[in-house]
């Protein structure tokens, strides 16, 4: 290392993912503060996944929670939460994966935004979604 210069340290992050059929919200948080905060919103196409696993190496992420649902008519809800989850371990087998009960993220996300005087809060839902999920599961953890 030369004088002056600083290496960035290798901080393990964990990433929130508030998975939805258009949009996917990703929050990231890092295992020393705990603190969750919005990273960016995917569209859920083709390339999703190939977005994601960059994402997933670049943040050097370690763990992963996926918000799922925890009430009985969002059967369909879990089953595509717990199918993402296999997809990226079957892809990145070393990366842990975690589910969170993802209960009125999106309604504290949508007033968390207009709180702070967002318009177009339906644009910035999905992130600060994924951030309250990953919060959570710090909070418990």
């Amino acid at each position: 290392m030369s004088i002056g210069s600083q290496e960035k340290p290798n901080i393990s992050h964990y990433l929130g993912i508030d998975f939805g059929q258009a949009k996917v919200g990703l929050a990231l948080a890092d295992e020393e503060t705990k603190i969750a905060f919005v990273y960016t919103t995917l569209k859920n196409d083709k390339n999703f996944l190939e977005n994601m696993i960059k994402i997933i190496e670049k943040e050097n992420v370690s763990k992963i929670i996926i918000g799922i649902p925890s009430y009985n008519n969002q059967k369909e809800a879990v089953y595509e939460g717990k199918k993402l989850g296999e997809l990226i371990k079957k892809v990145l087998p070393e990366i842990e994966i975690e589910y969170q009960n993802e209960m009125f993220s999106t309604k504290m996300a949508q007033a968390n935004l207009l709180e702070k005087g967002m318009k177009n809060v339906g644009k910035f839902d999905d992130s600060e979604s994924a951030k309250i999920i990953l919060q959570s599961w710090l909070d418990k953890a």
